[in-house]
């Protein structure tokens, strides 16, 4: 699969953190064992059609076989080949033979307090480096008054080194492929009974309008979604489509820590929303928080974000900016992100810091807080602050691990305590 370079910037002895991590593991897609049957659930149209096409569906009629699975998969949430009553008892025992439709194992499901989900998932083994278990990731759900936000992985820990972050400090072991990204989706969708027919409420509680409970979908798990860029549009096409899972395009955003080559492409072949984190206004800064700034400096970031296919005042880039005391919110720093953001339709979400256990940041003042946000909305902003969502089960954005990288005891006693709370930095673009 094509993906931007990988860059260990670390020299043995050498005191500077590395700008990413070369995966342990890079298949050309996952693929499953020898003697076991793969999944169709989460596969791209072109991918469904092929795989009847390889067990005997003659080409002549692939297309419309395809599209009655297509149906059955994405629209109804079909679990078995069984429940798919206009396709015919041969094609059915044909594929039931060959393939499956499982999805990813569910390791542990957590709802906190606020109706926040989170989901440990367990993808099919995909080799000998799996050690016959399955690569681990996390998935969270979101639920609101108007919208419900699903927060999917791209990767099986993360390529970058992000100093604030908690995924950051994980190993990167593989990409997933667009079935596994898709698939999150569909889990979310079968826990929330969120298919057709079953008529959920809005906001998963029982109340609120009726209608579907994912109504959008953010790239800010584990992983940076532009360093896995082919599966992740492949992914988003099969999140929007209308005759299928059908999100809208304009509630799919990806966030990227700025892997400037890859931007155009993922405006021109999803079309999706974008989100840039910031959190620095100067190259020297950001080279500590985010490495991949000493490949992509600021100035080269920022004009690929105005560069961006589709930018207008409908379509804004979401700059996330993570508030970490003393450090990146001066009043100067706010001053500086509006002059460096002139021009570009934008957002900006401040994000409170929570620090994670081994951190060496803290969160800014509250009152520092809103004096930042102040300046950035005074000078024709938005600028809202971030609501935390999901504390109490390790469910932010930034603090995704998989259960593989256990928490340290002191980790488990902070949160009991309610000292290690977190901040969800999802999108709240329509």
């Amino acid at each position: 699969m094509a993906t931007a370079s990988f860059d260990t910037a670390r020299r043995a002895g050498s005191a500077v953190p590395a700008i990413e991590k070369t995966p342990e593991f890079r298949p050309e897609a996952a693929a499953p064992l020898p003697g076991r049957r793969a999944s169709l659930v989460g596969l791209t149209r072109a991918d469904l059609k092929a795989r009847l096409v390889a067990v005997g569906v003659p080409e002549r009629e692939s297309r419309m076989r395809s599209g009655q699975i297509w149906h059955w998969l994405n629209v109804r949430g079909a679990r078995d080949f069984d429940a798919m009553t206009n396709v015919g008892k041969g094609l059915k025992s044909l594929l039931a033979e060959h393939y499956t439709l499982d999805r990813p194992e569910i390791v542990t499901a957590q709802v906190s307090r606020d109706g926040t989900r989170k989901w440990l998932l367990r993808m099919a083994p995909t080799g000998a480096h799996d050690h016959n278990r399955g690569a681990e990731i996390e998935c969270v759900y979101i639920p609101g008054p108007d919208r419900g936000t699903l927060c999917v992985s791209s990767q099986v820990g993360c390529t970058l080194t992000c100093s604030f972050c908690h995924t950051g400090t994980q190993r990167l072991v593989r990409n997933l492929s667009a079935a596994e990204i898709t698939a999150q989706l569909i889990v979310a969708r079968d826990e929330l009974g969120d298919f057709v027919g079953q008529m959920p409420s809005r906001d998963a509680t029982g109340g609120g309008e009726v209608g579907r409970l994912v109504t959008n979908i953010v790239f800010m798990g584990m992983g940076e979604p532009l360093y896995n860029v082919d599966n992740v549009i492949d992914a988003v096409g099969v999140m929007s489509d209308q005759e299928g899972l059908g999100l809208s395009r304009r509630r799919i955003t990806v966030s990227t820590s700025g892997v400037v080559p890859q931007m155009q492409r993922l405006g021109e072949e999803a079309h999706a929303m974008l989100a840039i984190s910031l959190h620095a206004v100067r190259d020297d800064l950001r080279d500590e928080l985010v490495p991949l700034n000493r490949k992509y400096p600021i100035a080269d970031l920022l004009d690929a974000c105005r560069r961006y296919p589709g930018l207008n005042n409908a379509r804004r880039i979401t700059f996330e900016y993570v508030m970490l005391k003393g450090v990146n919110d001066s009043d100067a720093d706010a001053r500086e992100l509006v002059r460096l953001l002139k021009g570009i339709p934008a957002k900006i979400n401040l994000i409170p810091f929570n620090p994670w256990p081994g951190s060496r940041y803290e969160c800014s003042d509250w009152e520092r807080i809103e004096r930042f946000s102040e300046i950035v909305f005074n000078a024709g902003y938005a600028s809202p602050v971030r609501t935390p969502r999901g504390r109490d089960i390790l469910a932010a954005c930034g603090q995704l691990k998989s259960e593989t990288e256990k928490l340290r005891a002191r980790a488990r006693l902070m949160l009991e305590e309610g000292m290690a709370e977190r901040m969800y930095a999802g999108s709240d673009d329509d």
